[in-house]
Order: structure tokens, then C-alpha cells, then sequence
């Protein structure tokens, strides 16, 4: 059993040095306050491995109580939670993060328990040769997981829908060059800003070529890149791309005849 409250130390208080006689009292619960965190566990845990806090419970070494009883380890109290879990069984589950990994290790190193600084360090060597991508694009695959994924971001959202199966799309020579545009954009974009912006793909939507911005899981603006023109001879794509040319400004717009 443990709490992790913070406590700020009573006025006037001082703490005084004692000696632990936890010998015979292995299922005693005794109460600790980690750098502000309150614990309960018993002695038997404490004492169960050759670490500092078994000397520290077993009689070996003083301890600094507070008025209430008490007994006061000035360290940071974040992982003593885990630390106390490994001495009751051996086995824990560790943090995720390489740096929460470190600040675990360092705790065990401080209480000398050496069965846990190993789990640590193989764990770090672990993610140390593990592969980690630069840049991450999610492809959707259904409404409901884009709806998850632009809610759920802490993130401005671009996304590019792209369906070259469309039975729209126009498999003409420019057609292919100025889609293929879009996507080497995009991949550009995402490159160079994936660590400030989500990038996501889109390929099951009914367009052949849109642009998507969200920002706080509200669409902002969208760039449809072709529209259809229906004509009583013909059926023409229009696809309009936007080239960045300097000195003019312009864009430049291509019309493609579909037979």
C-alpha cells in the first residue's frame, strides 16, 4: 500500500536521528516520507534484498524521523512506488520513456539495488538499438480513425487525399505529372515539419486530389485541387495546381480533356 501526497514539512518540526530496531518486525508497517511522497510498506519488503534500505531497517544504520513518526529518505519520491514494487516481488513494469528509464536507474543506484540498475540498463540498450523513424504518416483507413487521429492531436493537421482509382481521375501523361506534384509536396513538407505539424494520408476518399488543414480538431481550410466539367460533347477534368514562380505571383492552371 502507498500514496504519493505531497506534504510540505510542519513548522517547527525537526527532525531528530534514531535507531531502526526492525529486526524482528517483518510484517510491520512502517510509513515513509520520500521527498515530500507518503508510502506505507513493511519492513519484511524493505529488507527483503541486500540494498541500502535493508541497512536502514535492520538496525545498521540511523534513520531521521519527523514529530509524527515519520521516517524521512531525502530523494525524490517519483519512482519510489516502483522501487518498493520490485523489492515485494522482483518483477516490474518500467516506463516507457528512455528518460523516466534513467531517473529509475539512478534511484536504484542511489539505494544500491543492483537487480533493478540491470533491468534498466538492458532495457535502455534495448531501445538504443531498436529502430526509430524519423517521420511517421499515418494512412487513413476509415472516417472514424482520421476523426481519432485530428482530435487526439496536439498538433496543427495537414492531410492530403489522394485516389488515383477514382473513376474521375484521367490517366493522361499530365494528369499523372501534376498529381505526382502533389505527392512529392507533401513528402517535402512532411520531411522537413513533421516535428510541429501531423502529416496524414488519405487514400479511400471520393477526391483525386485535396489538401486539409486542422488546427485544434476543426478543419480550417481545405484546397481541392480538380473539378469535373460536364460539357454536351465532351467530359473535362479541370486540375488546377498551384506552382510557386518567382517574380509573377501566379499560379498556373492545366485543363485536361477527357474522351
Amino acid at each position: 500500500m502507498s500514496g504519493d501526497t505531497c506534504l510540505c514539512p510542519a513548522s517547527g518540526a525537526k527532525p531528530k536521528l534514531s535507531g531502526f530496531k526492525g529486526g524482528s518486525l517483518g510484517n510491520k508497517y512502517v510509513q515513509l516520507n520520500v521527498g515530500g511522497s507518503l508510502y506505507y510498506t513493511t519492513v519484511r519488503a524493505l529488507t527483503r534484498h541486500d540494498t541500502m534500505l535493508k541497512a536502514m531497517f535492520s538496525g545498521r544504520m540511523e534513520v531521521l524521523t519527523d514529530k509524527e513518526g515519520w521516517i524521512l529518505i531525502d530523494r525524490c519520491g517519483k519512482h519510489f512506488g516502483t522501487i518498493l514494487n520490485y523489492l515485494r516481488d522482483d518483477t516490474i513494469i518500467l516506463p516507457q520513456s528512455r528518460q523516466e528509464i534513467k531517473e529509475l536507474m539512478a534511484e536504484a543506484k542511489y539505494y544500491l539495488i543492483q537487480g533493478l540498475v540491470n533491468m534498466c540498463q538492458t532495457a535502455l540498450q534495448d531501445k538504443k538499438d531498436s529502430y526509430q523513424p524519423v517521420c511517421n504518416i499515418p494512412v487513413i483507413t476509415s472516417l472514424k480513425e482520421e476523426e481519432k487521429l485530428i482530435e487526439s492531436s496536439t498538433k496543427p493537421v495537414v492531410k492530403l487525399l489522394y485516389n488515383r482509382s477514382n473513376n474521375k481521375y484521367s490517366y493522361t501523361s499530365n494528369s499523372d505529372d501534376h498529381l505526382l506534384k502533389n505527392i512529392e509536396l507533401f513528402d517535402k513538407l512532411s520531411l522537413r515539419f513533421n516535428g510541429r505539424v501531423l502529416f496524414i494520408k488519405d487514400v479511400i476518399g471520393d477526391e483525386i486530389c485535396c489538401w486539409s488543414f486542422y488546427g485544434q480538431g476543426r478543419k480550417l481550410a481545405e484546397v481541392c485541387c480538380t473539378s469535373i466539367v460536364y460539357a454536351t460533347e465532351k467530359k473535362q477534368t479541370k486540375a488546377k495546381i498551384k506552382a510557386s514562380t518567382r517574380g509573377s505571383g501566379k499560379g498556373t492552371e492545366l485543363f485536361v480533356v477527357v474522351s
